[in-house]
């Protein structure tokens, strides 16, 4: 067998990316006296526009191999900069588009909320989908929010993008963990929503091992040793969280994979997995392609794609068990564990 019996991918931002993220639509969403404007604009499209199968994206439920069975977390991404008013009319926009498209599309796609309601889908012949956050300024610097997301279903919250927010800092700086940050990572974790620490800084990570007292996960991030950038992670952040059973998913972005300005391939994919599995990381590790959040490689950027790379990883010597553990194993017995 050279294709995945299923497939769980941590990270997508496929379900924001009809948003035109132009510096005058940012703009718009980070001034007050035009956020009105720009986002019933915005709002107007995602009325109609069913970006989780649109061909023409990286991601789409029409691209999904026959066969596999697919499970794709779904990110609200919000950019940096937006005002806390302005964040959470931001995520509420988009979780509405993802809730219109989870009834337009129920023939084929059903919101999971945990490992059983994924297997059920897969039983009933459709898709698996987990709604999830990418930037934490969706809690808008509130804790009583935490409950908001857990109702409207969101199973995992990456902590920051690349600048800071009211949880902590990216990798665009040195800063760790706010007060607040420190405050919700209980609070979600009481709440049942997974703590994503992908795009969080080092000192973050660090201040996060101090506060955290359930597993998380690092939804789309590779390896530091074998492809040096700081969006990746070190090898003793790995072995912290192999050590705490969390979840690692695999990103196919090629300045993730490589550092040579190349495009990566499945032998990219491969070196970062053996690095992972090196340092016990067999139980942890997964796939977060970043399908529709970056530029990706050919090789890598649609779900036929990500399918083959389990015949190429076999190809390579990875073990049938191993590669099961990749593709979807790790990723649901982790939700089992840690997901209510």
């Amino acid at each position: 067998m050279t294709t995945p019996h299923a497939l769980v991918d941590l990270h997508c931002d496929t379900l924001t990316a009809f948003m035109d993220t132009g510096p005058d639509t940012l703009a718009g969403l980070r001034e007050p006296a035009r956020r009105e404007g720009c986002l019933s604009a915005l709002a107007a499209c995602a009325r109609h526009a069913d970006t989780l199968d649109d061909p023409c994206r990286q991601f789409a439920l029409c691209k999904i191999p026959k066969g596999v069975r697919w499970a794709q977390c779904c990110a609200v991404f919000l950019p940096d900069g937006l005002d806390q008013e302005g964040a959470a009319a931001y995520y509420q926009l988009h979780r509405d588009s993802f809730c219109r498209q989870m009834r337009a599309l129920s023939p084929r796609v059903s919101q999971c909320r945990s490992a059983r309601e994924i297997e059920g889908a897969w039983a009933a012949g459709r898709t698996a989908a987990i709604l999830t956050v990418e930037n934490g300024s969706a809690l808008a610097g509130r804790l009583d929010r935490v409950s908001v997301l857990a109702r409207d279903g969101v199973r995992m919250i990456t902590l920051t993008w690349n600048g800071e927010n009211e949880i902590g800092s990216g990798n665009a700086t040195d800063h760790g963990l706010s007060p607040f940050g420190r405050a919700a990572i209980p609070s979600l974790e009481a709440a049942g929503i997974l703590v994503d620490v992908s795009h969080l800084n080092d000192r973050g990570f660090q201040d996060l091992l101090e506060v955290a007292a359930k597993p998380f996960a690092a939804s789309h991030s590779n390896a530091r040793a074998v492809c040096g950038h700081r969006r990746n992670l070190t090898d003793g952040q790995i072995r912290e969280m192999v050590s705490r059973r969390c979840l690692i998913g695999l990103n196919y972005y090629s300045p993730f994979l490589r550092e040579d300005g190349c495009p990566a391939t499945c032998e990219d994919i491969y070196r970062h997995a053996i690095h992972f599995l090196e340092l016990g990381a067999e139980d942890c590790l997964a796939l977060g392609s970043d399908f529709d959040g970056a530029d990706l490689p050919p090789s890598l950027d649609s779900p036929e794609k990500a399918a083959n790379l389990y015949g190429y990883l076999l190809r390579r010597g990875l073990p049938p068990a191993v590669c099961d553990k990749i593709f979807y194993r790790n990723a649901l017995a982790f939700f089992q564990a840690n997901l209510p």
